[in-house]
């Protein structure tokens, strides 16, 4: 391969962006990279890098034009569909019969640009598992450089052309339209966690079950992709498998996978490099000896770490819990799986104390919090008291690395200075109620004197009490036959008010005539079936209703005079003929006879009413069967 000619002036240029906004492209192929940042320079007529250099410092809008330049953001669904067909068929079988029905996969998307291989992915798992078990099991950590492209990816909405690639079966099942537009569904998306990461400077994602990486390294040089290889093979399990792009292939890596289908571009972690050959590739170190040693250092430190007698854990910037002391795994029943997950899916994060706030705070204010006494609840009975500190990880430039916690069980303490105060305070209770019983003995020897004169005098007094008490028995006994008699005559006469009330009930339904009986309020107590028949409302529906509320065929309101003499006692008896119409809408003429309801006061009024031409044409018929009985 051609090597590039170094220019200070392009160097300077690289090192101005990692300094002052965080991007190294310094292990960038130079040919790729130059060319690149050529064509924005020629859009704005700039002929020297050290003058673009100059133009970026006066406008910081420029960076978003540049950064856009460079990183070209290509990717499709089904991107050379075949080998999607062979991870789809051979690999991601293989990779859920390994795993456990319980346990979770985990999947990294590196390179995702605008999200549409990790949602890719996320089809193709949902339709071996199933949606339920897809959200419960699987997580698609889907990770880019570019700010701009994760955003679009977040959204997950495409063109009709974006989607022409996925078949019409998945794209029915697994996209809503919203107008032009294609947009993933929301319930799966949660398991596709996009986040920001720099390949070179960021930590891996462990424990992976699959890594996909496509065409994201042809556009590094050799050494540094010896480098992000070195992470890959970190990051994955050792049953994980890696998925490249046609552009990549690993000729000078192959110690680190084994080839599975080199057509499509699979492999398989290779299980035969060891920690140093690992370490090397990580730190980029070609030294054996410095390797060995910083080896030695890496685990020295991990076994110092590890033995500490106060739970600790590391939590790098991002919010990845990193590291975990025995003590701390003992404590908080933490294991290795819980290595590389977010800090705030861990019930640590918020039991025994709120940590997240805190982990803030401690960033803010660029300085150790601590607190002291903290409660943890292991049982219903038991209590656990911990000193937790929250100390933030700083670089000699300013800039957080993480935090570090520990937890300092101070139980032993708080119960024994618990027990101290109980014991002082016990003891002055003690010393007071000694003083007190020795007062109340002297009182209680005269009591006990007193008592006993008293005890004699109630002695009498019970005596006295036993005769009044056999007195109240025998009125008592006689009170009981009173209460039978008087209940055996309310229930003579209970029988005889149902017998009176059948007796009125069964004259009421013998009369040809409808009857309404109104209390003095005009609220209705009896409404025979004739007046059911005639006005086509039932008994249940008036009753203590108002009778002027009622919407029938009668003319209410022209009683409402008649009724009023007949409730004040000015008349007796009165009778009025009106123009209705019955419930069967036919105008009739109807006779009212309207009478007191008395007791020994006026209690209402009775309304008898009956349909004059209905009782003609009755009296016409007895007339004609009389006749024809007497020819």
């Amino acid at each position: 391969m051609t090597s590039v000619e170094i220019d200070p002036e392009f160097e300077n240029l690289l090192i101005y962006l990692r300094q002052s906004r965080g991007f190294d492209f310094t292990g960038y192929k130079r040919s790729t990279l130059m060319r690149r940042v050529h064509k924005r320079m020629q859009s704005l007529s700039i002929d020297s890098f050290g003058d673009y250099l100059d133009y970026l410092e006066v406008d910081s809008e420029e960076f978003n034009y540049l950064f856009n330049a460079i990183l070209i953001n290509i990717t499709a669904f089904f991107r050379d569909s075949s080998a999607w067909e062979y991870l789809a068929e051979q690999i991601l079988p293989n990779l859920i019969k390994n795993k456990e029905s319980s346990d979770q996969i985990r999947i990294w998307s590196a390179g995702c640009a605008s999200g549409e291989e990790a949602y890719t992915l996320a089809m193709l798992m949902a339709e071996m598992l199933g949606t339920d078990e897809f959200r419960q099991r699987v997580k698609i950590y889907a990770t880019d450089i570019d700010e701009d492209a994760l955003n679009q990816a977040r959204q997950a909405m495409y063109s009709a052309k974006d989607v022409q690639a996925v078949p019409d079966e998945l794209r029915q099942k697994y996209f809503e339209i919203l107008g032009n537009y294609y947009i993933f569904r929301s319930d799966l998306r949660r398991s596709v966690i996009f986040g920001r990461h720099d390949l070179l400077q960021d930590a891996p994602i462990s424990r992976l079950d699959l890594l996909v990486s496509r065409n994201t390294m042809m556009y590094f040089n050799s050494e540094t992709q010896g480098r992000i290889l070195a992470r890959f093979h970190f990051a994955l399990n050792d049953t994980g498998y890696l998925f490249l792009g046609k552009a990549e292939m690993l000729s000078m890596h192959s110690r680190l996978f084994t080839p599975l289908d080199l057509k499509n571009r699979i492999f398989a972690k290779a299980l035969s490099v060891n920690v140093r050959e690992r370490l090397l590739g990580m730190g980029n170190s070609a030294d054996d000896e410095s390797s060995s040693h910083f080896s030695r250092h890496l685990r020295l430190r991990d076994m110092g770490f590890d033995t500490s007698p106060i739970a600790q854990v590391v939590i790098d910037n991002s919010g990845t819990l990193i590291l975990v002391n025995e003590q701390a795994r003992t404590l908080f029943a933490l294991s290795s799986k819980d290595l590389a997950r977010p800090f705030q899916d861990l019930e640590l994060s918020y039991r025994p104390v709120e940590l997240r706030s805190l982990i803030e705070q401690a960033y803010a204010e660029r300085r150790p919090i601590t607190l002291t006494n903290v409660e943890r609840y292991l049982s219903n009975t038991e209590s656990q008291y911990l000193d937790v500190r929250i100390t933030p990880l700083q670089e000699t430039d300013t800039s957080f690395l993480g935090v570090s916690i520990t937890f300092h069980d101070v139980t032993p303490y708080i119960k024994l200075q618990e027990a101290l105060q109980r014991s002082q305070q016990d003891l002055e209770t003690t010393n007071e109620e000694l003083q007190s019983t020795n007062e109340e003995l002297e009182t209680t020897n005269e009591e006990l004197q007193s008592t006993n004169e008293e005890l004699e005098t109630t002695n009498e007094e019970l005596q006295s009490t036993n005769e009044e008490l056999e007195t109240m028995n025998e009125e008592l006994q006689s009170t009981n036959e009173e209460l039978q008699t008087i209940n055996n005559e309310l229930s003579e006469r209970t029988a005889e008010l149902n017998r009176t009330n059948i007796f009125l009930i069964s004259i009421l339904k013998s009369l040809q005539t409808g009857i309404v009986v109104i209390d003095n309020n005009f609220n209705i107590l009896i409404w025979n079936y004739m007046v059911e028949d005639l006005w086509g409302l039932r008994t249940d529906e008036v009753l203590t209703k108002s009778i002027f509320v009622l919407d029938i065929g009668l003319p209410i309101e022209q009683l409402r005079s008649l009724i009023r003499d007949s409730l004040s006692g000015k008349k007796q008896f009165q009778e009025i003929i009106l123009n209705a119409t019955n419930r069967r809408g036919r105008q009739i003429k109807c006779y009212l006879a309207i009478t007191p309801l008395l007791d020994i006061s006026i209690q209402g009024a009775v309304l008898m009413m009956v349909d004059i031409d209905k009782v003609n044409s009755m009296i016409s018929t007895q007339e004609i069967e009389k006749r024809q009985q007497q020819e």
